[in-house]
């Protein structure tokens, strides 16, 4: 099953395997948009996504990292 806009965890878990020395917090939302596109696990569609659907990711993501 591919992971959609409200994976967050998953997609945290997912880029932090990708991009393990990325500090989350230093990335701009389109970049990180970017980024949980090209993931071979995510299968949403690029449009369906929101800031707070990002910000969700992001702060998943540090939460994972701490």
């Amino acid at each position: 099953m591919k992971l959609t806009w409200k994976d967050n965890e998953e997609i945290a878990w997912a880029l932090i395997d990708k991009f393990p020395d990325q500090d989350p917090l230093k990335l701009s939302f389109p970049k990180l948009h970017k980024m949980v596109c090209e993931l071979e696990q995510f299968g949403d569609r690029p449009e369906a996504s929101s800031e707070k659907a990002l910000e969700n990711i992001q702060m998943a993501w540090y939460e994972e990292k701490k």
